[in-house]
């Protein structure tokens, strides 16, 4: 993508020279405002609290990889960060443009637009199974955001080419391999423009031969600057790819750090446990 196309990561929020995010060894590091800042995030279903007072900050063109035991409150997070979840309590700022106090309730126009920065990649795909490549990737720009058909049908068509799909355009998700159907819910937010985009576990609905096609085009869009944060169990991805892991345990950010100091000599022993039991099941 060029710097002038709509779909840059420079719309996306990335900071400097899009294709060019910063890492902690960039003298430019940790001086941009943050994307994402998130204060005091709660959420219970019934008496059961998944997420307990999360605090996280999130940079331009920072990609974060969330790691955890299953039901630690992940997915709950990234959820509640596109809205699909209504936190409980704490406060969500996209970009400092947009702040959203959950200690009282948000306007349903506050709610639209924590969705309209974001973009979910999820991890059963979400495709609909009535529409074709083509409709599944119009559908958003078209119905939610009121943008017109003929441009969004050039935008998505140009997508679809980057990713190797253009020939599916017609096709319906039943026909696609499970690694196409994931490129699509790909391409799908990515047309959305978001500033932000949110990846719950891209590939561990996949055979293992197909996660590397789609870890692939996750790993493109964070060297062109994207902003990202990404729930994944794919340790050794999560140490090339997130300029950041944060490890959350029993709804919390029990530690957060550059990958190396988080994966290979954590902090905190719960860390340490989760990884052996990952790095070592038997």
């Amino acid at each position: 993508m060029s710097p002038t196309d709509p779909l840059a990561p420079g719309t996306s929020g990335a900071p400097g020279t899009p294709g060019v995010p910063p890492t902690p060894s960039d003298p430019t590091w940790g001086t941009h405002a943050p994307l994402l800042t998130v204060q005091g995030l709660s959420k219970s279903f019934g008496d059961h609290q998944v997420l307990a007072s999360v605090d996280l900050t999130v940079s331009r063109g920072q990609v974060l990889a969330l790691i955890g035991a299953s039901g630690s409150g992940k997915t709950t997070l990234l959820r509640c960060l596109n809205g699909l979840e209504t936190p409980d309590g704490g406060t969500i700022d996209v970009g400092g443009d947009l702040r959203l106090d959950f200690g009282t309730t948000p306007s349903v126009r506050e709610l639209a637009a924590l969705r309209d920065r974001s973009a979910m990649v999820f991890q059963h795909y979400n495709l609909f199974p009535h529409k074709t490549v083509l409709q599944n990737v119009m559908e958003g720009p078209v119905v939610v955001q009121r943008r017109p058909a003929a441009d969004v049908r050039t935008e998505a068509l140009a997508l679809l080419d980057r990713v190797g799909l253009a020939a599916k355009r017609d096709a319906y998700p039943f026909e696609l391999s499970g690694g196409q159907q994931q490129r699509v819910g790909i391409v799908r937010a990515l047309a959305l423009r978001p500033r932000l985009l949110l990846f719950d576990e891209p590939t561990s609905a996949l055979d293992p031969e197909l996660v590397g096609e789609v870890l692939g085009l996750i790993k493109q869009l964070a060297e062109e600057g994207w902003t990202m944060v990404i729930v994944t169990h794919e340790l050794q991805f999560a140490r090339e790819v997130a300029h950041e892991v944060a490890f959350v345990d029993a709804g919390r950010v029990l530690e957060r750090g550059a990958p190396e100091a988080v994966l290979r000599d954590p902090e905190h022993e719960r860390t340490r446990q989760f990884l052996r039991r990952i790095l070592h099941p038997f």
